[in-house]
């Protein structure tokens, strides 16, 4: 690897070096390595679409990367990956894609994930989504995301995309049976002419399903986001959307919530705020010696990534 695509590697998924246990590193529409074990196993599709990431029943403690990097121009990059998590497993994905782009085409990186987790079994999914390079061209990662969650299961969801991602739409897909429990983090940073359109659309299908949904998005300069939440309760569950955005200079956000309640057991609340940073808190830092535009920058670190 060159030093561009060790650097990617390093934002999207914090490796320094080839991964030990199993992984599969994807660099520009091709397989660049990949590993399996004796309790996971990364299995290439028959048609060369993707891989199937197979975790054994049973099996803990144990981290799967996967990520995905584009270093050249006017690529298209399709990829079909399918997990299975085995009963009363507890593992951690770490996925993302890093497009490094300096020419005038546009790179984009389409990820199809299905998740599958059987009964009792725990997941955490991290996913970075990084974009750069000085070229005209852009940079576009759109993200599908379904899963499906058998009784007893947990998944906990990590998304991050900070500035540099031309374009994006971002779609997850949920179905939950008796007591799974899914919770979910999106953090967004859109600036410049920069737009994202997130969809969330979750199914509380089983008794004491439980569902959060948290996002917290900073839209600078004249970018655009675009979230849309559609919750499903049809048992006795509990589902809650929070939506949280940060509006600076003459950008847009737009929040579009829809609850669907079909049985009367369902809770579900939903929640958006979006304005302007708090007035007090920048008189505060600028008292301590920061200037307006890095006291702006630490309250958005804060909103982030703290």
């Amino acid at each position: 690897m060159n030093n561009i695509e060790k650097a990617l590697l390093e934002k999207i998924a914090n490796l320094h070096k080839i991964p030990s246990g199993a992984f599969n590193i994807r660099s520009n529409g091709k397989v660049l390595k990949r590993a399996s074990t004796s309790d996971v196993e990364t299995v290439p599709k028959q048609d060369g679409s993707g891989i199937d990431v197979i975790v054994k029943p049973n099996v803990k403690n144990k981290s799967v990367h996967i990520p995905v990097i584009i270093t050249v121009g006017g690529l298209h990059d399709v990829v079909y990956n399918s997990f299975y998590i085995g009963e009363n497993a507890d593992v951690t994905i770490i996925a993302g894609c890093g497009i490094h782009n300096s020419t005038c085409n546009t790179s984009q990186h389409d990820g199809i994930h299905t998740f599958h987790l059987a009964k009792n079994s725990k997941l955490k999914y991290l996913e970075s989504h990084v974009g750069e390079g000085e070229g005209d061209g852009g940079k576009v990662l759109n993200p599908i995301t379904q899963i499906y969650m058998d009784e007893g299961s947990e998944m906990e969801m990590e998304t991050i995309q900070l500035e540099g991602v031309t374009n994006a739409i971002r779609q997850t897909f949920a179905e939950l049976q008796n007591n799974a429990k899914l919770f979910i983090t999106e953090k967004l940073l859109t600036s410049k002419n920069e737009r994202a359109k997130t969809s969330f659309k979750v199914k509380l299908l089983g008794s004491n399903s439980k569902a959060e949904v948290v996002s917290r998005s900073v839209a600078k300069d004249k970018s655009f986001q675009e979230f849309r939440s559609d919750l499903i309760g049809k048992n006795e569950c509990f589902g809650h959307v929070e939506c949280d955005g940060i509006l600076l200079d003459s950008a847009r956000i737009v929040s579009i919530p829809k609850i669907d309640a079909a049985s009367n057991q369902a809770s579900l609340v939903h929640e958006a705020a979006i304005g302007k940073i708090a007035g007090d808190e920048l008189v505060k830092l600028m008292t301590l010696g920061l200037n307006q535009q890095q006291a702006e920058e630490l309250i958005i670190q804060g909103f982030l990534l703290g």
